[in-house]
């Protein structure tokens, strides 16, 4: 198994190179009837492309997704819809400048794949990683995109928005808040303070980690025990994404630090009274929303000199060119909202054919 495809019913295979002729993905399993709305699609493209915001790369990549199969329009209809069969999506690379990692060719990278894919493949792709660069993410956005408007069709929705940046940390959530800045935060004096942390971090020659909340409306019974509990597979889709090292429900690590009669959540005729267990319980939605927390690694090329290796094991000293981020946030908040809805129509899927049995 090559480990390119995601889930079971709603199956995502994505595909490409960060600076091959493109990215993409195909979805098999969508249901035939879901409405595709090509600038749907776009809209969740343009909150990943690279070349906007103040933190930003400067690459810069228009990232139209062009629908190449399984859609179609039917006589009387505005929009396409999906047909059953698989959906072939493409992203173009326009903007890919791989001689800026010529030098790079027989150096290993500290926080890259480098050393890895080689031990792997006994080959390896240097022009900015290759399969293993977040550009892949692209193909991730585009299918997350077709998941949200099948979602949509049963009140599903999903959004994340960044709780932390550099050490900055929200004092408050107003979500309406999170498309008004470069950060998608929810916290508009953090946003200010997250931009000069970036800033300044950026005239060091260096990087930034921080926290990524994603919260979803969920129906109860979605997650499949025991090996396919709902949050080991939020947790897979997630820890997925290159950038992600570490990722939480509800309290998360904070429940370590609860008495029981702490964690538990009370309930009552109108439902649960607090959401500790983020919305799952033994693996199975609760019908509560679904609360997950991302830790987010720093950007690992960097201009700042650090000590590596090259092809023959001799040691050298590396500074990283080319064009980076100085943090995954903000382009990987539309990354996690796709894997969770991937996530969520992959469940989806798998309970509505639950239901049909049982019926």
């Amino acid at each position: 198994m090559a480990g390119n495809t995601f889930g079971k019913l709603f199956r995502v295979t994505t595909w490409g190179e960060s600076h091959g002729t493109a990215v993409g993905a195909v979805i098999d399993g969508c249901p035939p009837g879901i409405i595709l709305d090509p600038k749907e699609l776009q809209k969740e493209m343009d909150r990943r492309r690279p070349g906007q915001g103040g933190s930003s790369s400067p690459r810069k990549e228009p990232d139209q997704v062009e629908i190449l199969s399984g859609i179609f329009t039917p006589a009387g209809a505005d929009l396409p819809r999906s047909t059953g069969t698989p959906i072939c999506l493409a992203i173009q690379n326009k903007d890919a400048h791989s001689k800026s990692y010529d030098g790079l060719r027989d150096i290993f990278r500290p926080g890259h794949g480098d050393v890895t894919y080689l031990a792997k493949y006994g080959i390896r792709d240097h022009r900015g990683g290759g399969r293993a660069s977040a550009r892949e993410t692209a193909a991730r956005v585009a299918a997350g995109a077709v998941a949200k408007q099948l979602l949509l069709q049963y009140n599903i929705e999903v959004c994340a928005y960044t709780v932390a940046l550099g050490g900055v940390h929200v004092r408050h959530r107003d979500l309406s808040l999170i498309e008004n800045n470069s950060y998608f935060c929810p916290d508009a004096e953090a946003a200010v303070q997250m931009e000069q942390r970036v800033q300044e971090v950026r005239s060091q020659g260096d990087t930034l980690g921080g926290i990524v909340e994603i919260v979803a409306s969920c129906p109860a019974g979605l997650g499949e025990p025991v090996f396919d509990k709902l949050e080991a597979e939020l947790a897979h889709g997630l820890m997925s994404i290159g950038a992600v090292k570490g990722v939480e429900i509800g309290a998360g690590f904070a429940a370590a630090e609860m008495l029981g009669s702490e964690n538990n959540d009370p309930i009552n005729p109108s439902g649960f009274l607090s959401n500790n267990a983020g919305g799952i319980l033994a693996g199975i939605s609760n019908g509560a929303p679904l609360v997950i927390r991302v830790a987010v690694k720093p950007i690992p090329s960097i201009s700042r000199e650090q000590q590596t290796v090259n092809l023959a094991n001799e040691p050298v000293t590396i500074k990283v060119g080319g064009r980076h981020d100085i943090s995954a946030i903000p382009r990987i908040i539309p990354v996690c909202e796709a894997m969770v809805r991937l996530t969520l129509a992959d469940h989806l899927l798998r309970q509505m054919a639950v239901d049909c049995r049982e019926g």
